[in-house]
């Protein structure tokens, strides 16, 4: 197969299946299975690997996955067995499951098994003399695998695939010294959902005609999990025979959608056993009653809120096995996340505690909530309530206000939870809150009472607050969230905060005053002051003394979108006493601001920075740098004089020409000759040469003259439309993609400085023209590297581009080593010849590496992968693994990644600040004079009408919410603010 042949076929993804008459049976309807059964086959050829697990929620697929892994591969082996459902097996059923396992592998009907040891010790003797295959299906207790692989480490050619709940499994294979790959399978996208659902409902791949949304709602709520998709799509089938019973069967399936919002609908019994045992299975009560809480109560809350929740060490470790459970995730930005259907499983749990919502702990769904505020009729087992006002069903009204003795009842709630709730009465009767959530609430000032010492959280995003004065008594208070609070002005007595450790403000546009008692707390690590443009503004005028002296303790700093240009805008000081990370996205600023030191720093987030031109000596510390969207950044260096960031993300940098150590683009005209490859002075004469240059969307559409590129230490060069007589001079020429030469014996005064490398390319007319690949092997060494360049030159159908890099890895170049040198292109171009030619020196070689430090990009033992965009996406395991072999350790070695970047043809980050409001529009005419009203407002760029909501899209800089609602109410129309983000 050609190279441009296997590109072709790693993009589309094409898979051809093996047969075989005595394969498991599997569904003939596997959505999205060829993706998902190549990243396995890829680890299946792997010898560094003895098992691989496939891991995932219930019902998500991996027996499916498995016994499909199962039927392509059973024919390399020489036997193979596999076990299924051992978790529903009584551990007295094992030595059954062992003869059985035995039985398979040997082709004997009759094994005779005194003791599980006995079984144990049959099984390694067969994996150690035959190469067999075998799959554990369903192994939750990892000591489970003693019992069929022993504990001692042992050798053999034999695979095991697991499946298994459990995302730590590997570690019990590390106790015997063998390496276990872990994969956690990846639920349906929204297509192959879609497509699960409809041939389960409807006999085809998409739905029946006047089922188009229904179905979509259904396999929304599924979120891809297979089993709910085939086994919902089951219960509802539609058979177009009958149209009187299709219109019965849309009523049917409209009750079916409504029921997932109910408390009292009834998941399939089938999806909540399997779902159930992940939680049964917990092996502590403390972390099935965390699960419940999360589910009811945490669900796209900050992991460091359930933390301090519970007793923060135990917590955390709750968090990690459910983590390794699958029961829960956590997002990149720390948010813990639930699929939906085990949240609702949790939420059933919770609600079997009693039939009468009052007397649970737990009260988390809207409806039975309003009921139980609205009768009054709560009692001291409440522990925690939780009511969404705008989610309350039919014949709730979401302007009703409760009474305050509704909640006072409850002596032992210690969380509440409300949006955009009313009260009326007195709150001086609460009880001891330890978690107070109040989004939009609508009070101007904090009562007393309602602010009690026992407070560790308080959550009052989108308030209608004018000052917060912090009380006396919230010693132990924690976190304090008030973004969104549009109408504060001045936050005062912050040191009455001394254990405060979150202050989250963002979006407060009307803040013009933070007690400068911020500075003595000592706790305080993060500080989001996103959006407040005011609070820097309004002190401007004084240029002596500083706004804001911050505390050394801080470990985020947030001042995004603050509107900062000048450093005296930046009216803070603060010197960092650990590693922290500084947020200054979306600011307009020229240079970094002066005022905060940067010695400690580790990451720095400078997206759409548009204006930024420069960052000069970045210190040592910094390991993350983000500069997304900075279109005119032109250079970044750093005080080592070195490329050390762990992660470098810089899209959209249209003028970036020189990030230190690790890319450099100069155009030819401004590089002597002199400085030039000995070999290349010749293209001097072309300097002025018009290129196509391209670029995977990181830096601009260069300057159309001809450019030197400098990166890994490799220099290279493109030409287009020069003659192909230049490969005449090189020592050794192919006119395909590949050669190979041996390297000759030379004069003891001769010495080999480099290899100079070169290729003719050219389109076949197909757009598909994204990448060229070279890939120098010394195969007598053991070495191995494949480059992609970071500019490229677009070819012509007419014309050949002419490539030319030069590689100073003299010193690793013995006489006699074999060389390999391939040319790898995209399949809409094709490769019309190269070269190669020795670079020699007198006396001792100053270049001895490609590259200082080549431990980030390493692949496997010798091999490099110089690349830094994900061409590929999923696939770029099967293509790693193809261009240097099997024996790759991709997954564990993913260094090359970390200045990735994104996807090609992903979009610049979104600052634009959003507003949701309710609003009370009864006709269009009303809705036409809204519109004009908005429209009219500063900084409002889109508008959007729902069904009782405005949605309001604008720079963050100038979009005042106050404005927007003081427009809208002025033409007599009812707005209330939900959202602001």
């Amino acid at each position: 197969m050609s190279e441009a042949d296997f590109i072709t076929e790693l993009v589309e993804e094409i898979r051809i299946s093996k047969i075989d008459s005595r394969k498991l049976s599997t569904s003939s309807n596997l959505m999205g299975m060829d993706t998902r059964v190549n990243a396995i086959n890829t680890w299946m050829k792997n010898e560094q690997y003895n098992a691989i697990a496939i891991c995932g929620m219930g019902g998500s697929g991996k027996t499916t996955l498995a016994a499909e892994i199962f039927n392509l591969n059973k024919e390399d082996f020489d036997s193979s067995s596999f076990v299924e459902n051992i978790g529903l097996h009584n551990k007295v059923h094992l030595p059954e499951l062992q003869k059985k396992l035995l039985e398979d592998v040997l082709g004997e009907k009759k094994i005779n098994i005194s003791s599980v040891l006995e079984g144990t010790q049959k099984i390694v003797e067969v994996l150690q003399w035959k190469k067999v295959l075998i799959v554990l299906d369903d192994i939750y207790d990892p000591d489970d695998l003693s019992i069929f692989l022993g504990t001692n480490a042992f050798l053999t050619q034999s695979k095991i695939i697991i499946t298994t709940r459990r995302l730590d499994i590997d570690v019990w294979f590390r106790s015997i010294s063998w390496r276990c790959k872990v994969h956690k399978i990846e639920l349906l996208d929204d297509f192959e959902s879609l497509e699960l659902l409809s041939l389960h409902a409807f006999g085809s791949k998409v739905p029946m005609e006047g089922f188009e949304n229904l179905a979509a709602q259904v396999a929304k709520y599924c979120e891809g999990h297979p089993l709910s998709l085939k086994t919902i799509g089951s219960s509802l089938y539609v058979s177009d025979e009958d149209p009187h019973k299709r219109d019965t069967m849309n009523e049917i399936w409209e009750d079916t959608i409504n029921s997932f919002k109910s408390p009292k609908g009834d998941t399939d019994r089938k999806i909540q056993d399997v779902l159930r045992k992940s939680f049964d299975s917990l092996k502590r009560d403390n972390y099935k009653e965390l699960f419940l809480d999360i589910a009811c109560f945490f669900v796209d809350e900050s992991e460091d809120m359930v933390a301090i929740w519970g007793d923060d060490i135990h917590a955390r470790s709750g968090i990690k096995d459910l983590i390794n459970s699958c029961l829960l995730t956590v997002s990149p930005d720390g948010k813990l996340n639930m699929h939906q259907l085990l949240q609702d499983m949790g939420r059933k749990i919770a609600g079997e505690e009693s039939k009468q919502p009052a007397e649970r702990s737990r009260v988390c769904h809207d409806d039975e909530s309003y009921r139980v505020l609205k009768k009054g009729n709560g009692s001291d087992k409440i522990e925690g309530l939780a009511l969404d006002m705008l989610k309350v069903g039919h014949g709730m009204s979401s302007q009703a206000a409760f009474k305050t003795s509704s909640i006072e009842v409850m002596d032992n709630l210690k969380l509440l939870k409300l949006k955009y709730v009313k009260f009326t009465g007195s709150y001086k009767k609460f009880p001891g809150l330890r978690f107070l959530w109040w989004h939009g609430c609508p009070l101007e000032t904090m009562p007393s009472g309602l602010l009690m010492t026992s407070l560790v959280a308080i959550d009052m995003r989108y308030g209608h607050m004018e000052t917060f004065e912090v009380p006396l008594g919230l010693n132990s208070l924690k976190i304090l969230k008030l973004d969104g609070c549009y109408k504060l002005v001045s936050i005062r007595s912050l040191n009455r905060l001394p254990n405060l450790e979150t202050l989250m403000l963002r979006n407060c546009s009307r803040l013009i005053h933070l007690s400068n008692s911020i500075r003595d707390l000592k706790n305080l690590a993060n500080l989001y002051l996103t959006c407040c443009t005011k609070l820097w503004k309004a002190s401007s005028s004084n240029d002596i003394q500083p706004l804001l002296f911050l505390p050394q303790s801080l470990i985020i700093l947030d001042l995004s979108s603050c509107n900062l240009e000048y450093d005296k805008d930046v009216r803070v000081v603060f010197r960092a006493q650990s590693l922290f990370n500084f947020i200054l996205s979306n600011n307009p600023f020229e240079y970094l601001p002066k005022t905060t030191e940067l010695n400690m720093l580790r990451k720095l987030s400078l997206l759409s920075c548009e204006k930024l031109k420069s960052l000069p000596c970045m210190p040592t510390s910094l390991v993350k740098l983000y500069v997304d969207g900075c279109k005119s950044l032109e250079s970044i260096t750093f005080q080592s004089g070195r490329f050390t960031l762990r992660e470098f993300s810089y899209e959209g940098c249209y003028n970036l020409s020189e990030v230190q150590g690790l890319f450099k683009i100069v155009p030819l005209a401004k590089v002597d000759k002199v400085d030039l490859v000995q070999q290349w002075h010749w293209i001097k004469e072309y300097e002025y040469d018009e290129v196509d240059l391209v670029t995977y969307k990181v830096t601009k559409e260069i300057d159309g003259k001809i450019q030197m590129l400098y990166e890994y230490g490799i220099t290279s060069t493109f030409l287009q439309g020069t003659t192909d007589q230049i490969m005449i001079s090189y020592e050794y020429t192919s006119s395909s993609s590949d050669l190979s030469f041996w390297v000759p014996y030379l004069h003891v005064k001769n010495r080999i400085q480099g290899l100079n490398v070169s290729c003719l390319y050219r389109s076949l007319g197909v757009d598909n023209e994204r990448c060229v690949f070279v890939k120098i092997s010394n195969r007598t060494k053991g070495l191995t590297w494949v480059y992609n360049p970071v500019v490229y030159c677009k070819p012509r159908v007419d014309e050949d581009v002419l490539w030319l890099s030069y590689w100073p890895i003299g010193k690793i170049l013995d006489a006699g080593d074999e060389v390999d040198v391939n040319i790898y292109v995209d399949h809409g171009m094709i490769v019309s010849g190269c070269g190669v030619s020795l670079l020699y020196m007198d006396g001792e070689i100053e270049n001895e590496e490609v590259i200082g430090d080549l431990s980030e990009f390493k692949v496997a033992t010798g091999a490099y992968y110089l690349c830094r965009c994900d061409i590929f996406g999923k696939m770029t395991s099967c293509w790693l693994n193809w261009v240097f072999g099997d024996n790759i350790d991709y997954p564990e070695t993913q260094g090359w990644r970390n200045t990735l970047q994104r996807c090609i043809g992903s979009s610049k980050p979104d600052f634009s600040k959003r507003i949701l409001l309710r609003v009370n529009s009864n006709s269009k005419r009303e809705t036409s004079k809204m519109l004009k009203a908005v429209s009219a407002v500063s900084g409002v760029e889109s508008i959007y009408v729902g069904k009782g909501t405005l949605q309001v899209d604008g720079r963050p800089e100038h979009l005042d919410p106050v404005e927007v609602i003081e427009r809208i109410k002025k033409i007599g129309i009812m707005a209330e603010i939900i959202l602001i983000s």
